[in-house]
């Protein structure tokens, strides 16, 4: 989740029923990627040096990361289960002229749409805390793990405990409104990882942690894949 959402969480004691991720970005899509037009200061840092032939962003939105990569590669590839979202980063693409080096495909995380070991470079951003249960995170890192080549890298994030918005030290389940133009709100699963259940979930994973930090209310970890 980006940490600029206008809105904020429900309390974890009474969330609402949020409906099945797909549906939900399609219904926000065009409002949520006009409120998304800057890459985040920490991916700029992670690709700062960084190149490789095929880069790939996972939960891409409306591909504002996807385009940071694809000024680093020369194929980038976005992918996200919101048609809607895709729409918008194919737009995007076209318009700011970076749609000859990027692809956009629909796709779960915990099944993505790659072949083993063919991405030099990654970011799975904002992402991660919409899937639930805790396994269905977990193989999303492992798809991550699958996707990258042995020497590849990536950046991984997840909202946290550790923001000042949240007086908790445990990883919970909430929802957080999207309040559309007209007033109408769509309720967001969220899973608020506690930094300490971040690193857990990272060692339960396939990757092998470079470097994990707090940023901005968002756990980070570098990544690659542990040797097969």
């Amino acid at each position: 989740m980006d940490p600029q959402s206008p809105d904020d969480p429900k309390s974890p004691d009474d969330p609402q029923s949020p409906g099945d991720p797909q549906s939900t970005y399609d219904r926000i899509a065009a409002h949520f990627s006009k409120t998304r037009e800057y890459a985040w200061p920490e991916v700029e840092d992670f690709l700062e040096g960084r190149s490789g032939t095929v880069a790939l962003d996972v939960g891409c939105g409306n591909g504002r990361h996807t385009e940071a990569l694809a000024a680093r590669a020369e194929a980038a590839v976005g992918v996200d289960l919101s048609r809607g979202l895709l729409d918008e980063a194919v737009a995007r693409a076209r318009d700011r002229g970076f749609a000859d080096s990027a692809a956009f495909v629909h796709g779960d995380a915990s099944a993505l749409p790659v072949r083993d070991d063919a991405v030099d470079l990654a970011v799975y951003v904002a992402t991660l805390h919409h899937l639930s249960p805790r396994e269905g995170r977990v193989e999303s890192l492992n798809e991550l793990a699958r996707v990258l080549a042995p020497d590849g890298v990536a950046l991984v994030s997840a909202w946290s405990t550790a923001h000042d918005r949240f007086d908790r030290d445990e990883g919970f389940d909430t929802t957080v409104d999207w309040t559309l133009p007209g007033g109408e709100t769509v309720p967001r699963y969220y899973h608020i990882y506690s930094p300490s259940e971040f690193e857990a979930d990272l060692a339960e994973s396939d990757l092998e942690p470079r470097h994990v930090t707090v940023s901005s209310g968002n756990c980070y970890a570098e990544v690659t894949p542990r040797p097969r």
